[in-house]
Protein backbone atom coordinates (compact mmCIF):
# COMPACT_ATOMS: atom_id res chain seq x y z
CA UNK A 1 0.00 0.00 0.00
CA UNK A 2 1.12 3.01 -1.07
CA UNK A 3 2.29 5.52 2.03
CA UNK A 4 -0.23 8.29 1.23
CA UNK A 5 -2.86 6.23 1.60
CA UNK A 6 -1.80 4.15 4.31
CA UNK A 7 -1.62 7.82 6.38
CA UNK A 8 -5.41 8.44 5.38
CA UNK A 9 -7.10 5.61 6.76
CA UNK A 10 -4.73 6.16 9.91
CA UNK A 11 -6.21 9.52 10.85
CA UNK A 12 -9.50 8.15 9.53
CA UNK A 13 -9.26 5.60 12.32
CA UNK A 14 -8.17 7.64 14.74
CA UNK A 15 -10.51 10.00 14.38
CA UNK A 16 -13.74 7.51 14.66
CA UNK A 17 -11.92 6.13 17.56
CA UNK A 18 -12.02 9.67 19.22
CA UNK A 19 -15.81 10.35 18.12
CA UNK A 20 -16.13 7.11 19.82
CA UNK A 21 -14.76 7.93 22.84
CA UNK A 22 -16.45 11.07 22.90
CA UNK A 23 -19.74 9.66 22.68
CA UNK A 24 -19.51 7.03 25.53
CA UNK A 25 -18.08 9.78 27.87
CA UNK A 26 -20.96 12.12 26.85
CA UNK A 27 -18.80 14.99 25.33
CA UNK A 28 -20.71 15.06 21.96
CA UNK A 29 -24.93 15.74 22.92
CA UNK A 30 -27.33 13.47 21.05
CA UNK A 31 -28.77 15.01 17.59
CA UNK A 32 -31.35 16.97 18.15
CA UNK A 33 -34.75 17.88 15.67
CA UNK A 34 -34.79 21.67 14.93
CA UNK A 35 -37.56 23.49 16.01
CA UNK A 36 -39.96 25.18 13.15
CA UNK A 37 -39.68 29.23 13.05
CA UNK A 38 -42.42 30.69 15.20
CA UNK A 39 -45.06 32.07 13.22
CA UNK A 40 -45.17 35.76 13.25
CA UNK A 41 -46.98 37.65 15.75
CA UNK A 42 -47.10 34.24 17.84
CA UNK A 43 -45.69 35.96 20.49
CA UNK A 44 -48.13 38.46 20.53
CA UNK A 45 -50.61 36.69 20.44
CA UNK A 46 -49.93 34.00 23.17
CA UNK A 47 -49.21 37.32 25.74
CA UNK A 48 -52.66 39.19 24.83
CA UNK A 49 -54.48 35.32 25.26
CA UNK A 50 -52.97 35.07 28.91
CA UNK A 51 -53.69 38.85 29.49
CA UNK A 52 -56.43 39.14 31.57
CA UNK A 53 -59.63 40.33 30.01
CA UNK A 54 -60.15 44.59 31.38
CA UNK A 55 -63.17 44.13 34.00
CA UNK A 56 -62.52 40.31 35.01
CA UNK A 57 -63.41 37.46 33.69
CA UNK A 58 -66.93 36.54 32.03
CA UNK A 59 -67.12 32.44 32.40
CA UNK A 60 -69.41 30.88 29.65
CA UNK A 61 -68.24 33.74 27.42
CA UNK A 62 -71.14 34.86 24.73
CA UNK A 63 -69.09 37.46 22.59
CA UNK A 64 -67.05 40.22 22.71
CA UNK A 65 -68.16 43.36 21.52
CA UNK A 66 -66.02 46.21 20.62
CA UNK A 67 -65.81 50.23 20.31
CA UNK A 68 -68.06 51.84 17.63
CA UNK A 69 -68.19 55.29 16.25
CA UNK A 70 -71.47 56.93 17.32
CA UNK A 71 -70.46 56.99 21.12
CA UNK A 72 -70.25 60.22 22.87
CA UNK A 73 -69.62 61.50 26.25
CA UNK A 74 -70.50 64.70 28.23
CA UNK A 75 -69.90 66.15 31.80
CA UNK A 76 -72.54 69.01 32.57
CA UNK A 77 -71.65 71.50 35.46
CA UNK A 78 -72.62 74.78 37.20
CA UNK A 79 -71.05 78.02 38.11
CA UNK A 80 -72.16 81.18 39.49
CA UNK A 81 -72.40 82.67 35.67
CA UNK A 82 -73.69 79.90 33.26
CA UNK A 83 -74.04 76.25 33.45
CA UNK A 84 -71.10 74.08 31.32
CA UNK A 85 -70.48 71.59 29.27
CA UNK A 86 -67.73 69.36 27.70
CA UNK A 87 -67.87 66.82 24.98
CA UNK A 88 -65.98 64.01 23.18
CA UNK A 89 -67.05 61.36 20.65
CA UNK A 90 -64.34 58.84 21.67
CA UNK A 91 -65.21 56.17 24.00
CA UNK A 92 -62.26 52.91 24.07
CA UNK A 93 -62.98 49.31 25.50
CA UNK A 94 -64.60 46.35 24.79
CA UNK A 95 -67.46 44.30 26.61
CA UNK A 96 -67.50 40.86 26.85
CA UNK A 97 -71.05 39.15 27.92
CA UNK A 98 -71.82 35.94 29.15
CA UNK A 99 -74.72 33.11 27.87
CA UNK A 100 -77.25 34.77 30.06
CA UNK A 101 -76.67 38.03 28.75
CA UNK A 102 -80.24 39.54 27.24
CA UNK A 103 -80.42 40.44 23.91
CA UNK A 104 -84.19 38.89 23.24
CA UNK A 105 -87.25 40.67 25.99
CA UNK A 106 -88.89 37.41 25.52
CA UNK A 107 -86.09 35.49 27.03
CA UNK A 108 -84.90 38.15 29.40
CA UNK A 109 -85.08 37.60 33.36
CA UNK A 110 -84.17 40.51 35.70
CA UNK A 111 -81.27 40.00 37.79
CA UNK A 112 -77.48 40.02 37.47
CA UNK A 113 -76.31 38.95 33.88
CA UNK A 114 -72.89 38.17 32.87
CA UNK A 115 -70.67 41.11 32.04
CA UNK A 116 -67.52 42.34 32.24
CA UNK A 117 -66.26 46.18 30.91
CA UNK A 118 -63.50 48.18 30.64
CA UNK A 119 -63.65 51.90 28.74
CA UNK A 120 -61.47 55.33 28.48
CA UNK A 121 -61.96 58.44 27.00
CA UNK A 122 -59.07 60.30 26.57
CA UNK A 123 -58.83 63.43 28.42
CA UNK A 124 -57.90 65.64 25.11
CA UNK A 125 -60.44 64.41 23.05
CA UNK A 126 -63.00 66.26 25.23
CA UNK A 127 -63.96 69.81 24.46
CA UNK A 128 -65.70 72.44 26.00
CA UNK A 129 -68.91 73.42 23.97
CA UNK A 130 -72.12 76.00 24.30
CA UNK A 131 -75.29 73.94 24.76
CA UNK A 132 -75.87 73.93 20.49
CA UNK A 133 -72.90 71.49 20.41
CA UNK A 134 -70.43 74.34 18.85
CA UNK A 135 -66.90 75.44 20.35
CA UNK A 136 -67.45 77.18 23.56
CA UNK A 137 -63.45 78.35 24.49
CA UNK A 138 -59.93 77.33 24.31
CA UNK A 139 -58.84 78.60 27.91
CA UNK A 140 -61.40 77.20 29.60
CA UNK A 141 -60.39 73.39 27.54
CA UNK A 142 -56.64 74.26 29.12
CA UNK A 143 -57.84 74.71 32.49
CA UNK A 144 -60.19 71.21 32.28
CA UNK A 145 -56.98 69.65 31.03
CA UNK A 146 -55.00 70.79 34.22
CA UNK A 147 -57.65 69.98 36.34
CA UNK A 148 -57.91 66.46 35.22
CA UNK A 149 -54.15 65.88 35.58
CA UNK A 150 -53.85 65.37 31.74
CA UNK A 151 -50.05 65.39 32.16
CA UNK A 152 -49.95 62.44 33.90
CA UNK A 153 -53.33 60.77 33.50
CA UNK A 154 -54.32 60.82 29.74
CA UNK A 155 -57.80 59.21 30.05
CA UNK A 156 -60.90 58.65 32.11
CA UNK A 157 -61.35 55.10 32.95
CA UNK A 158 -64.50 52.86 34.28
CA UNK A 159 -64.18 49.10 35.08
CA UNK A 160 -67.86 47.50 34.85
CA UNK A 161 -67.94 45.44 37.89
CA UNK A 162 -71.69 44.16 38.41
CA UNK A 163 -74.67 44.66 35.76
CA UNK A 164 -77.55 43.64 36.72
CA UNK A 165 -81.27 43.49 34.19
CA UNK A 166 -84.04 45.72 36.05
CA UNK A 167 -86.83 45.97 33.92
CA UNK A 168 -87.17 43.89 29.57
CA UNK A 169 -88.56 46.17 26.68
CA UNK A 170 -92.34 45.95 27.07
CA UNK A 171 -91.71 46.44 23.11
CA UNK A 172 -89.75 46.12 20.34
CA UNK A 173 -88.84 50.15 20.62
CA UNK A 174 -88.03 50.66 24.60
CA UNK A 175 -84.77 49.19 25.98
CA UNK A 176 -83.55 47.22 28.41
CA UNK A 177 -82.60 48.81 31.63
CA UNK A 178 -80.05 47.94 33.95
CA UNK A 179 -78.13 49.01 36.73
CA UNK A 180 -74.60 49.48 36.83
CA UNK A 181 -71.78 49.47 39.51
CA UNK A 182 -68.40 49.79 38.90
CA UNK A 183 -65.12 51.95 39.33
CA UNK A 184 -64.82 55.76 37.71
CA UNK A 185 -61.08 56.78 37.56
CA UNK A 186 -60.65 60.21 37.47
CA UNK A 187 -57.62 62.39 37.32
CA UNK A 188 -55.81 59.49 38.98
CA UNK A 189 -58.26 58.85 41.90
CA UNK A 190 -60.64 56.00 42.08
CA UNK A 191 -64.34 56.22 43.43
CA UNK A 192 -67.31 53.18 43.44
CA UNK A 193 -70.33 54.12 41.36
CA UNK A 194 -73.87 53.10 40.90
CA UNK A 195 -76.17 54.79 38.17
CA UNK A 196 -78.66 53.29 35.93
CA UNK A 197 -78.16 52.10 32.33
CA UNK A 198 -80.18 51.85 29.01
CA UNK A 199 -79.54 49.24 26.35
CA UNK A 200 -81.12 49.78 22.87
CA UNK A 201 -80.48 46.91 20.19
CA UNK A 202 -78.83 47.82 17.16
CA UNK A 203 -79.32 46.76 13.57
CA UNK A 204 -75.99 44.86 12.38
CA UNK A 205 -75.26 43.39 15.90
CA UNK A 206 -74.65 46.73 17.34
CA UNK A 207 -75.98 47.55 20.79
CA UNK A 208 -75.84 51.14 22.62
CA UNK A 209 -75.60 51.77 26.14
CA UNK A 210 -77.06 55.25 27.65
CA UNK A 211 -76.93 56.39 30.87
CA UNK A 212 -76.16 59.53 33.75
CA UNK A 213 -73.74 59.51 36.76
CA UNK A 214 -73.93 62.26 39.42
CA UNK A 215 -70.92 62.83 41.24
CA UNK A 216 -68.61 65.65 42.66
CA UNK A 217 -65.16 66.62 41.54
CA UNK A 218 -64.12 66.83 45.32
CA UNK A 219 -64.51 63.13 45.71
CA UNK A 220 -61.54 62.49 42.95
CA UNK A 221 -59.36 65.36 44.52
CA UNK A 222 -60.02 68.06 41.95
CA UNK A 223 -61.35 71.15 43.57
CA UNK A 224 -63.72 73.40 41.27
CA UNK A 225 -62.11 75.93 39.55
CA UNK A 226 -62.10 79.62 39.82
CA UNK A 227 -60.43 81.37 37.24
CA UNK A 228 -58.24 84.24 38.91
CA UNK A 229 -59.88 87.71 37.95
CA UNK A 230 -63.07 86.36 36.16
CA UNK A 231 -65.41 86.18 39.58
CA UNK A 232 -66.61 82.93 38.26
CA UNK A 233 -66.95 79.99 40.66
CA UNK A 234 -67.57 76.77 39.93
CA UNK A 235 -70.30 74.63 41.00
CA UNK A 236 -68.96 71.04 42.78
CA UNK A 237 -71.55 68.79 41.26
CA UNK A 238 -71.22 67.22 38.24
CA UNK A 239 -73.26 64.84 35.49
CA UNK A 240 -71.59 62.39 32.97
CA UNK A 241 -73.65 61.66 30.42
CA UNK A 242 -72.84 58.94 27.81
CA UNK A 243 -73.68 57.09 24.69
CA UNK A 244 -71.58 53.97 24.11
CA UNK A 245 -71.88 52.77 20.88
CA UNK A 246 -70.78 48.71 20.99
CA UNK A 247 -70.49 45.78 17.83
CA UNK A 248 -70.10 42.66 17.68
CA UNK A 249 -66.53 41.12 17.04
CA UNK A 250 -66.75 38.71 14.44
CA UNK A 251 -64.81 35.39 14.80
Amino acid sequence: MKPLLRTILALAAGAGLVLLVLLITDKVPPPTTPEPPEAPGTAAKQQASASPRPGGVVTGLGGRYQAKPGSKVRIEGTSNVHDWQVEGKIIIGNLDVGANFPLDPAKATPGKVDAAAAVSVPVRSMKSVKKDGTPYDAQMDKIMYEKLLEATHKAIKFTLAELSLKQAPKAASEPFVFEAKGDLTVAGQTKSLTFPVQMTVLPEDKLKFSGTAATKMTEFGIQPPEPLGMGIKTGDDVKLIFDWVVGRKKP
